[in-house]
C-alpha cells in the first residue's frame, strides 16, 4: 500500500473521530510579512518585465521559507489539513502577470513545500497524521456571467478553457503529493463544474483517485452564490461528484454563515466544512474580529453538529486555528 494509500485511510477514520481542522487564512498570513516587489521576484524573475507583487502563488518558488513557516505555524496550531499555496495557480489567473506558462510548475512545487512540511510534523506527532490539500481556486473570470454589462451574452473564458486550466493544474498537485484536492471560494458554479470534470478526468488518466472537496461561496445576505444560487441548489449541482465533503467559504464571517451552513448541513448527504472570513472586512478591508470572537460562534457549529472540517479564510490566522469539541 502506498503512503497515499495509508494516509487516505488515516483521513477517513479521523473524520468518523473527530472535527478536523483545515489551515487558515493564507494571504492574511503573506500580509504579516510585509513582502515588497523584490521578494516576489527573486533571482529567477529579477527582469520580468511587469510587476509581480501579489502574485502569493508566486512565493513557493521565490520565497518558499516564509510559505513553509506560514503552512508550519499552522500546524504547530493544531490544523489537521493543509492547504496548497496554489489558489491562483492556472493560466487563466496568472494571466494577469504575464505568467502563464508557470501554471503546473507552481501546482506541483506548492503541494511539494506543504508535502514536506505536513509530512515533518506527522514525524513529531504520528498519532496525528497531517494531509495536504491541493487548492483549485475559481480562476479570475467566470463561465456564467458578462464581464461586460453592455452585453451580457458576452463570456471571457469558455468551459473548455476552464477544463484546460483546470487539468493541468489538478496533475501538478497529484505530482507534487497532494491528499485530496479542494475545489474552493465556488462563486459560479458553472466553473466548479468544469473543475469537477478536469479532476475526474485527470483521475482517470493517471488511474488515480482521491477525494473531493468542495467549498462555494455565499456572497451576501441574499443567501446566493454570486451566480444566483441558493445554498440547496449549489449543492444539488455539485453532488454528483460525490464529494468527501462540501462545505461554505470566504465573503461572510462565521455568524452571517450560519443559516447556510445549517441548510447544507441538513440537505448534504457528505462532510460538512466550513471556514469563513474573520468576520465582515471594516472601511479599510480589514478584519477585528478577534480570534476568541470567532471561536465561539464555531464551538456553536460544532454543538449543533454542523460540521465535520472548519478552519478560516480571509484575515483569519494561526491562532484561529484551535481544535473543535468532537461532534
Amino acid at each position: 500500500m502506498s503512503d497515499r494509500s495509508v494516509r487516505l485511510q488515516a483521513l477517513k477514520h479521523a473524520l468518523k473521530e473527530r472535527i478536523l481542522i483545515l489551515d487558515g487564512g493564507m494571504g492574511t498570513m503573506i500580509q504579516s510579512y510585509k513582502l515588497e516587489e523584490q521578494d516576489y521576484r527573486g533571482k529567477r524573475f529579477a527582469d520580468w518585465p511587469s510587476d509581480v507583487k501579489g502574485n502569493n502563488d508566486l512565493l513557493v518558488l521565490t520565497r518558499p521559507d516564509v510559505i513553509g513557516a506560514i503552512e508550519k505555524a499552522y500546524l504547530d496550531a493544531g490544523a489537521d489539513i493543509l492547504e496548497t499555496n496554489t489558489f491562483n495557480a492556472t493560466q487563466v489567473s496568472l494571466a494577469d502577470y504575464g505568467m502563464q506558462g508557470l501554471a503546473y510548475e507552481l501546482n506541483v512545487e506548492g503541494a511539494r513545500l506543504a508535502r514536506k512540511i505536513a509530512d515533518a510534523k506527522t514525524l513529531e506527532t504520528p498519532e496525528k497524521p497531517r494531509f495536504v490539500a491541493g487548492v483549485i481556486g475559481p480562476t479570475s473570470r467566470t463561465c456564467s456571467l458578462s464581464p461586460d454589462v453592455n452585453n451580457p451574452g458576452y463570456r471571457n473564458v469558455t468551459f473548455d478553457e476552464l477544463v484546460e486550466n483546470y487539468t493541468e493544474a489538478t496533475k501538478g498537485l497529484i505530482e507534487g503529493g497532494a491528499d485530496l484536492i479542494l475545489i474552493e471560494t465556488i462563486f459560479d458554479t458553472l466553473n466548479a463544474k468544469a473543475a469537477i470534470f478536469a479532476v475526474q478526468g485527470v483521475f482517470e488518466e493517471l488511474g488515480i483517485e482521491l477525494p473531493i472537496m468542495i467549498s462555494g461561496t455565499i456572497t451576501d445576505a441574499s443567501g446566493r452564490t454570486l451566480s444566483g444560487q441558493t445554498t440547496e441548489a449549489f449543492w444539488n449541482s455539485v453532488a454528483h461528484a460525490k464529494p468527501i465533503s462540501v462545505g461554505l467559504n470566504c465573503a461572510l464571517g462565521a455568524s452571517e454563515l450560519r443559516p447556510y451552513l445549517e441548510e447544507l448541513s441538513n440537505k448534504a448527504n457528505t462532510h460538512v466544512s466550513a471556514h469563513p472570513n474573520a468576520g465582515l472586512p471594516n472601511e479599510f478591508g480589514e478584519y477585528d474580529e478577534l480570534p476568541s470572537e470567532t471561536a465561539k460562534v464555531i464551538e456553536e457549529f460544532a454543538q449543533s453538529g454542523f460540521l465535520n472540517i472548519v478552519g478560516g479564510c480571509c484575515g483569519t490566522t494561526r491562532a484561529t486555528s484551535k481544535p473543535s469539541p468532537k461532534r
